[in-house]
Formats: structure tokens, sequence, C-alpha cells
């Protein structure tokens, strides 16, 4: 038997039969602005979702007021509702957490000269597949192919859409129906459950797993080594280490190998270094697994780059352009817009000292202890400014860390605005923030909002003030000073 329905008081009854028609809400003042702000057909879908959730409300027996359930209580609520739904989902936020490339929060922000070049392309027409000097057809590749030769001293280079992209291209080309032998060790899974086994069998490869989840040697690679056998890939194992009793094979072993039988050679470096830094010295970089003997070299653009998301292959010539005439390629090909940011960004590389300057990623990990103390007690004072007797707010160590899947043992110290407050929970003033114009996310630590400046973007500062002043309550008439 279904269920018995729940019967409805004579007071929710009313309120329900009270509720006015769309019709009717619609001829409301209050939705003028509106409707001729976003149409006709959003307003009405926002009356009608207004209206529903009244229904739900007062079926479930909480109180309603009265003027809710008059028309103009209804458009003031659709209204709402419709600058919600017409405001940009995808917006800029704070990133208060100190987590560097932070996946969930786009990971790299781009340099100035990538986003100027972004709107130059996309603001015209462009060369985009069209060779000027010839006057016919081109290939979107020719943009970039010789920048990254220049910067990484391969034979010829490939832009697909990310890295899973990258290496699934290059398992298909040259592994596809044949055995490609990989370490037990380095079967990754990355952000979103994407696996390596699963990008394998994508690929048609045939996985031949070697070694232990501790220990892979060389000879675990020769023993598997057999007449179907197409590649060795070597994963570089970016988002996890494994300590303790380990050992793996050196790229530059294995390319040896692989050499000697007549095999190709792929390594995977997931992140994808190209400057020379302190902080980045335990993550192999491209010109290291090249210089090593490797045959494909695979990156991400964005991430340790600090460039658009892309995926970046590299390595001797026969093998790259193969992978270019492949189908699979246009279907993994990035646009005009992510060429042209990835093309400013490697630009930048060409002088090493501008690169970790100009490129917010290499600025944000290099950045000194005493800039960092520096930014933190300017932010406290902008948030005490406008949050007296609401908070208490302190400067304090802290620990930043890379994100993106790099460098996972990695913290790097800095300092933050430690904000605890009087009236309201920290999980309170946290989620209050989130909904600010801009958003910002920072994270809880031991009963405070810990704000650090590492991932703070310069004139950030006083809108994050004003959000937590306006969270905790307090009346924020004049808008801090910025930095």
């Amino acid at each position: 038997m279904s269920a018995a329905k729940k019967e409805v008081s004579p007071a929710q009854a009313a309120l329900l039969r009270s509720l006015p028609a769309v019709e009717e809400v619609l001829e409301a003042p209050l939705l003028t602005d509106a409707l001729a702000d976003y149409g006709r057909e959003l307003v009405v879908e926002s009356v009608r979702t207004a209206l529903e959730r009244l229904r739900k409300r007062i079926m479930a027996g909480e109180d309603v007021a009265p003027a809710e359930a008059e028309p103009a209580g209804v458009a003031d609520a659709a209204a709402v509702e419709a600058r919600r739904v017409a405001l940009p989902h995808l917006r800029p936020l704070i990133n208060a957490t100190g987590v560097v490339l932070h996946t969930n929060l786009g990971r790299a922000v781009m340099a100035p000269e990538a986003i100027e070049a972004v709107g130059e392309i996309a603001s015209a027409y462009s060369n985009l597949e069209y060779d000027l000097e010839a006057g016919r057809r081109g290939s979107r590749h020719d943009h970039i192919t010789r920048l990254i030769v220049a910067l990484t001293g391969a034979g010829n280079a490939l832009v697909v859409n990310n890295n899973a992209a990258a290496v699934l291209l290059a398992l298909t080309v040259f592994g596809s129906g044949r055995e490609v032998v990989v370490s037990r060790g380095e079967l990754i899974e990355i952000g979103g459950s994407f696996r390596i086994p699963d990008i394998m069998a994508s690929s048609s490869a045939r996985m031949v797993e070697v070694g232990t989840t501790n220990k892979t040697k060389l000879s675990d690679y020769e023993n598997a080594i057999g007449p179907d056998t197409a590649m060795l890939l070597h994963v570089h194992t970016s988002n996890y280490k494994v300590v303790g009793f380990t050992a793996e094979v050196d790229i530059g072993d294995l390319a040896r190998l692989g050499h000697e039988r007549g095999l190709i050679v792929a390594h995977d470096l997931g992140s994808g270094v190209l400057a020379d830094m302190p902080v980045l010295a335990d993550e192999p970089s491209v010109h290291q697994s090249l210089a090593s003997g490797a045959d494909i070299v695979t990156f991400s653009g964005d991430k340790l780059l600090g460039g658009p998301q892309a995926g970046i292959v590299v390595g001797k010539s026969e093998h790259i352009e193969k992978m270019k005439k492949h189908p699979m390629a246009r279907a993994m090909r990035v646009d005009k817009m992510t060429l042209a940011a990835l093309q400013a960004t490697l630009a930048v590389y060409l002088k090493p000292e501008e690169a970790i300057r100009r490129i917010p990623t290499l600025r944000m990990l290099n950045e000194s202890d005493g800039s960092l103390l520096t930014r933190a007690e300017k932010l406290a004072g902008q948030i005490r400014a406008v949050t007296p007797d609401l908070a208490e707010v302190d400067v304090e160590k802290a620990a930043s860390k890379v994100g993106g899947g790099s460098l996972p043992l990695l913290e790097i110290e800095s300092h933050v605005c430690a904000v605890t407050p009087f009236n309201i929970t920290v999980d309170e003033l946290a989620a209050k923030i989130r909904q600010a114009d801009p958003p910002a996310i920072g994270r809880i630590h031991r009963e405070k909002l810990l704000l650090d400046v590492r991932t703070i973007l310069p004139g950030q500062g006083a809108a994050l003030a004003v959000a937590i002043g306006e969270a905790l309550g307090g009346p924020v008439t004049e808008r801090p000073e910025e930095a």
C-alpha cells in the first residue's frame, strides 16, 4: 500500500489558495526591471520557481508570512531568482586557501600577456589556419611549434586540449593493439577518477604491469618485453609519493633499454616544469626528460607551466608528425584562444628571470617570506578596520601547498590572517564569504578562518576585507584602502 497522504490543515489550504497566478505576479511593478533586463521567458520561469518554493514551504508546515504569498512578495523572490540565474555561473573569486594550483578553483592564473593575447585574438579574425606568406590554408600547429621547440630542445611539438588527451593520443598512435609496459607503482589516478589503466584501455593498447607497488627494477621491464611490445611508458607520480623501501627506474635507463630493443619510450610528466627555481628542484623538468632520451614527453600547459589548460607533446620529430596526422588529433585540438594564451605564456619563458616575475604561478611559489609577512599585516589591518569588536584578527605562520597534483609533500612557509569571529561560528563565516561578490574561499583550522596571502592576488585585499566585515554583520560604510 502507498503511504498515507499528509493532510493539509485549513490554514495551509487557505494559504495555498491565496497564492497568485503567474500572470498576476508578472504585472507587479517589482518585475518591471527584471523583465527589461532578463526577458520574459526567464522571468516567467523564475516566478514559477518562487511559487513552487512557497508551496513546498507551506506543505512542510514552515512559517510563511502573508506578505510573502502576495503578488508583490512573489515578485520580489522571482526578481532575486532571475538575477541569480542570469549572473554568470562561472565567476572569478578570491583564493585565500594557500593552494597555488587549486584544481577546484581553476588552477593556474595566467600572466597579463596571456590574458591580453586572448582578448586580441577573440575580438577579431585571425590567421588560425591560414598561411599569410603562401596565401593558402595553413596549420594551427605552426603558431606554437617553433616556440616550444626553442624552449625545450625537442625535435617537434604538438598541443592538444589537456595532458590526459596527450597521453591517450600517444598510446593510441603507437600502442593500439599492442603491448605497453608500465610500472605497477605508476598506475596513478588523477582528479575526477581518471586512471592510467582506463586511459590505456581507451587507446586499445594492452597494458603490461611490471614490478610491485613500491619497487620496480630495470630487469622487470627487460623480462616483460616481447615480440608484441610497442612502448615503454614512464608515468611521473606527481600527485603522491611512495616512501620507505622503494625503487624506480630512471627515465634515462628506461630510454636506453627501449632503444636497444627498438621500442618507443614515452614519459608522462604531468605538471611540466620549464622554470629553474629552488622550490621546483625535486620536480623533473621537460628538459631533463628529453635529455635523458625519452622519445615522447607529455605535460600540462597550465599547472607548473602557468598557462592555459592544454596538453603539450614534445619529442622526436617523426613521432610527433605521426601523432599530428592521426584522426584523433583533430578531436583533441585546441581553439584559437588557448593557442594565443599558450603562445604568450611561452614567450615570457624566453627570458627566464621575467617568467618568474610575470607568470603568477611562479611568482606565488617564489614570493619571499618578508613580502608575505608585509602583505599579511596589511590585510589584517584592512579586516580590523571593518570588523571592530566583531572578530579577533591575527597574523600567523602557516604552510601553503603547490596543489594541482604537483609536489604533494612540499609545504611552503607562508603567513595568514587568522580570523576568529565573536558573533557567529567560523563555519558560518566561511559560508557567508563564499556568497560574497566576489566569493572568497579560505580554510578553517581550530575555529579560525585562515586567509593565506600567498594566493590572494594583488588588489583583492580590500574586497576580501569587505566580505569579512559584511559577513560578520558590521556596517561597511567605507571600502578599506588597497595596498
